[in-house]
């Protein structure tokens, strides 16, 4: 028995081997699916990573920072990222871009390119006439847009992410700040597209914080609606939010917190960006008065001394938030001269006075589009870097009518992490507890049309008409449908922004163009040619409003229907069979799909117009794709009826459908019954009533975008390859320094090693010379055209070196390991022979070892004395500066071969059972034994049963 098991336990090893390597693909492929988040803030960026066994978690930067400023320097044969860019905006402000987010979806006579250039007069900002949008002109032969410059820093910060994680990242949900219009959020998903990087979800950066925030606080949010105030002042911008929370039955998971944005109020230019550049003004003034009567250059003149002002304002702000004054200190701002300054923390309130007056403008805006007063409001939070400063708060606590503000969260860092939360869902490697998130649109977008109508007879005029697509405030992802059935003929429709009169004059001209875009529609005419015979149920216009916030026209088909009377006696017996069946197994066909040689309509809610009588079943679909229930608060405007007949129509057709149905069960139930039961009579059938088929043709769309024209798909491809060759050009340099780098370093070690002891006791004085006279070659080489020199130039020149010093390393190294490799083999011998000597004392009885295995360790352990002394002996003979024939691998080598017979007997003593021993003389056994059954003890029998019966024994031939 015992050797049936030891002959299976090898399959059974190999069984687990088996597994665990299918475990490990498993493993592996786990390993490969990572997401990450980029908080892209005006200033700095804040990247997050979320991968199996790690949760969600701020990557470090190279500098192990957690913050990474969004900082581009572009020159004409290489690149610097973050802390390393910044460093060098001091010393080329020109090649160093900044705040470039600025620009993004901006043409060229846009107030904030004019305020860009206003700020930063060191860069050159070209024009571009076919989409009117202005890049960076570093030199005649280098330019890049806007999109290209952020490409950039996506790519860099999926470097940053992936280095972190260990494994390459693909997928990424990217923060946009909430007032960012269509033009602008398509601006960065193309950035993105350039940078090879699959955008799962533009969130908004303040809905990506208040699902920070309620994510780590899920236990607190009950059936209550509680609102919260986001109050996130960062760089460049700020935004007010507000954020009710509670708890809702989804369709999917139950009762599970929901965030819903109800308000937002904004101000672009609010920031601590504007802060800094009137304390930069302010340092600048108070040096040109020091050098007043010194006939000197205004510094305002001089981009480099302008960046070093920047650099010191933004310090000074941050120390003047904890400080009631600061002194300002420069060396060598400009002409070799020292600045020296003190700033009060009075003197900053007063050069932002004006600020710190538009702080309360985001949270009134916020309150007005919510419809709330601050009283519903319970907590004000405050987010962002520049809500650290003191003036903010204090006015900002006046303003919300508070005892305190909430500082109970990561200013820097909510953001990214709940992005990266969002990120995780989104992902199918993933699977979060779900939190309902319902963003609100800002800008409502509505549909306008102009058709003919008769208001006398024989008078025909023009009649504009507009439909609202998605209203201020609504909820989103979302679709709707529009309908237009008074057209036969090809026309034309426009996708234009609604009322913007919540914005201020200036913010309507920074927005842009209020129109999106015109649609072409080509082969109406056609399709209802193509059915003459058909009722026509109208045009109908797929719009989808995606996660991202973006728009987009899904299709546009042209649908007819007409009455089909069913022909019963066609039916076969195997249709009416496979009919029955279905209808048992709840797999029946709906009437407008069954016996339909046309491709089934996607039923999709239409929408005519907001507030019409079909938004309950808007809000149905938005619940299946948001996994929450959506209401619409939208006050509905005047409709027209006659233009809005679609929705009741289908209704109807609905409950014809339901009629339909009913009268089908009857026929069904008899059809399932006995064999015995007649047929239905011919009358019966003939008065089935007649069904609806539907036809829908595909119409042919021309999009003409009016805001601001997306990048060609070429010159898309084109601005990729450049960042590619960029990457590749930048991943070549890297591989360059680090060869030389290591040559460098090789050099130095090896000539520092020619005088230690241990190497010069292996080596001769020639063979020194020889190594030392190739190093200092190589050294002069290094320094004279290592410049120049290539990659596989440098590898082959440290490839070179590494040959020729290759004896005198290894003779080192050899030396180092004989101690313990010869310790170890000593030890092994020793505890070998003792082990054979104890073998060969067990009984003849006993002994459970073969003279042959005896024999073979024996002998093993002989050859194994007899290698050692003889080895020893000849390298004793020979020159330390000669090659070695005692090698470490050789001892290795025996040790194994020794430890492999031990291990055997020891396996063979552990697994096998001892021999049945007799009975000493006094009747009594030490042990009883496992297989004598004549020699087993006797036992008192149990009732009914013989002295003669014996207990049962294990088998005798169980080894």
């Amino acid at each position: 028995m015992a050797a049936t098991i030891r002959r299976q336990r090898p399959g059974r090893l190999a069984c687990w081997a088996v597994m665990a390597v299918l475990l490990a693909d498993l493993l592996a492929l786990s390993d490969t699916l990572a997401v990450m988040s980029v908080d892209l803030g005006s200033e700095s960026m804040k990247v997050a990573i979320v991968k199996p066994g790690v949760p969600m978690e701020i990557v470090l930067n190279k500098e192990s920072r957690r913050k990474t400023p969004v900082t581009v320097t572009l020159k004409e044969n290489e690149r610097f990222f973050g802390d390393s860019a910044a460093s060098m905006a001091i010393k080329n402000p020109k090649a160093t871009l900044r705040y470039f987010q600025h620009l993004l979806g901006k043409q060229e006579g846009n107030p904030h390119v004019a305020l860009y250039r206003a700020r930063f007069p060191e860069h050159e900002l070209g024009f571009d006439p076919q989409r009117q949008t202005v890049h960076f002109q570093i030199s005649p032969q280098l330019q890049f847009s806007p999109e290209e410059v952020l490409g950039m820093v996506l790519n860099y910060s999926r470097s940053l992410a992936e280095d972190f994680a260990e494994q390459p990242i693909k997928d990424a949900v990217i923060t946009v700040p909430a007032f960012f219009n269509q033009a602008e959020r398509r601006a960065v998903l193309q950035a993105a597209r350039m940078a090879g990087l699959k955008v799962l979800q533009l969130i908004n950066d303040n809905t990506a914080t208040a699902l920070s925030y309620g994510v780590f606080r899920r236990k607190d949010i009950n059936t209550t609606a509680q609102n919260i105030m986001f109050y996130d002042m960062g760089s460049g911008s700020t935004v007010c939010t507000i954020v009710t929370y509670q708890t809702v039955k989804t369709k999917e998971a139950g009762m599970q917190p929901q965030l819903q944005v109800r308000g937002v109020g904004f101000d672009r230019t609010l920031g601590g960006l504007e802060m800094e550049l009137r304390l930069r003004e302010h340092l600048a003034k108070l040096f040109n008065e020091q050098r007043k009567g010194q006939r000197a250059k205004d510094v305002r003149e001089n981009p480099r001394a302008m960046a070093k002002l920047l650099r010191e304002a933004n310090r000074l702000k941050t120390v003047l938030s904890a400080n009631a004054d600061h002194m300002a200190q420069i060396e060598g701002l400009m002409d070799d001269v020292d600045f020296k300054a003190k700033v009060t923390r009075v003197e900053f309130e007063e050069l932002c006075a004006d600020l710190f007056e538009r702080v309360p403008g985001p949270v009134q805006q916020a309150l007005q589009s919510a419809e709330m007063n601050l009283d519903e409001i319970e907590q004000v939070i405050l987010v962002g870097g520049a809500t650290r400063v003191p003036k903010v708060q204090e006015v900002l606590l006046k303003a919300v009518g508070k005892e305190e503000l909430g500082k109970n969260i990561n200013a820097d860092e909510a953001a990214a992490m709940g992005a990266v939360y969002q990120a995780a869902a989104l992902s199918k490697a993933f699977k979060v507890k779900p939190f309902v998130v319902r963003d609100a649109v800002l800008y409502p977008i509505l549909v306008e049309f102009t058709r003919e109508v008769e208001e006398d007879p024989g008078v025909r005029s023009l009649k504009h008409n507009k439909r609202v697509l998605f209203s201020r405030m609504g909820p989103y992802p979302q679709r709707k449908v529009i309908t237009f059935n008074r057209y036969n003929h090809d026309f034309n429709f426009h996708i234009n922004y609604g009322d913007l009169g919540f914005l201020e004059p200036e913010d309507l001209r920074v927005f842009g163009s209020q129109n999106l875009t015109t649609v072409k529609l080509k082969g109406v005419g056609e399709s209802f040619k193509k059915y003459p015979d058909h009722e026509s149920k109208g045009i109908k216009a797929h719009f989808n409003l995606d996660e991202s916030g973006v728009l987009s026209l899904i299709r546009v088909e042209s649908v007819f229907e007409t009455l089909v009377e069913d022909s019963p006696e066609e039916e076969s017996t195997l249709t009416k069979l496979g009919n029955t069946i279905s209808s048992l197994f709840g797999g029946g066909t709906t009437a407008d799909t069954k016996e339909n040689g046309t491709d089934a309509v996607q039923e999709e809610e239409e929408s005519p117009a907001e507030g019409s009588k079909d938004e309950p079943g808007e809000q149905a679909e938005l619940k299946e794709e948001a996994e929450a229930p959506t209401e619409d608060t939208s006050q509905p405007p005047p409709a027209e009826p006659k233009e809005d007949a679609a929705p009741e129509e289908e209704k109807a057709a609905e409950k014809e459908n339901e009629e339909k149905s009913e009268a089908q069960k009857p026929s069904e139930k008899k059809e399932t019954g006995s064999e015995g039961v007649p047929p239905a009579p011919e009358e019966e059938k003939k008065q089935k009533p007649a069904r609806k088929q539907r036809m829908v043709e595909e119409i042919g769309v021309e999009l003409v975008v009016l805001d601001l024209p997306d990048l060609p798909e070429e010159e898309l491809a084109r601005s990729a390859k450049k960042l590619q060759d960029l990457t590749l050009r930048d991943l070549e340099k890297q591989e360059r320094e680090k060869a030389a780098n290591s040559l460098e370093a090789f050099i130095f070690e090896t000539q520092d090693k020619l005088y230690q002891p241990e190497y010069q006791e292996v080596s001769t004085e020639e063979q020194r010379e020889e190594i030392s006279g190739r190093l200092s070659a190589a050294s002069t080489w290094l320094e004279d055209e290592g410049f120049g020199a290539t990659t596989v130039m440098l590898k082959e020149k440290l490839t070179e070196l590494r040959k020729l010093c290759h004896g005198l390393f290894f003779r080192v190294e050899e030396r180092k390991k004989w101690p313990e490799r010869l310790s170890a083999l000593d030890n092994l011998l020793n505890h070998s022979s003792m082990f054979l000597k104890g073998a060969r004392l067990i009984p003849e009885m006993d002994q459970i070892f073969t003279e042959v295995e005896m024999t073979t360790l024996e002998k093993v352990i002989n050859e194994t004395w007899a290698w050692k002394n003889a080895t020893m002996a000849e390298q004793a003979k020979l020159p330390a500066t000669e090659k070695p024939v005692l090698l470490s691998k050789d001892i290795e080598a025996k040790m194994m071969a020794l430890d492999r017979e031990v291990q055997y007997l020891l396996n063979k003593a552990k697994f096998t059972k001892p021999r049945p021993r007799p009975k000493d003389k006094n009747g009594t056994r030490a042990e009883p034994p496992l297989n004598a059954s004549d020699q087993a003890e006797k036992v008192i029998p149990p009732p009914g049963q013989t002295e003669d019966a014996k207990p049962i024994s294990e088998p005798e031939k169980e080894t």
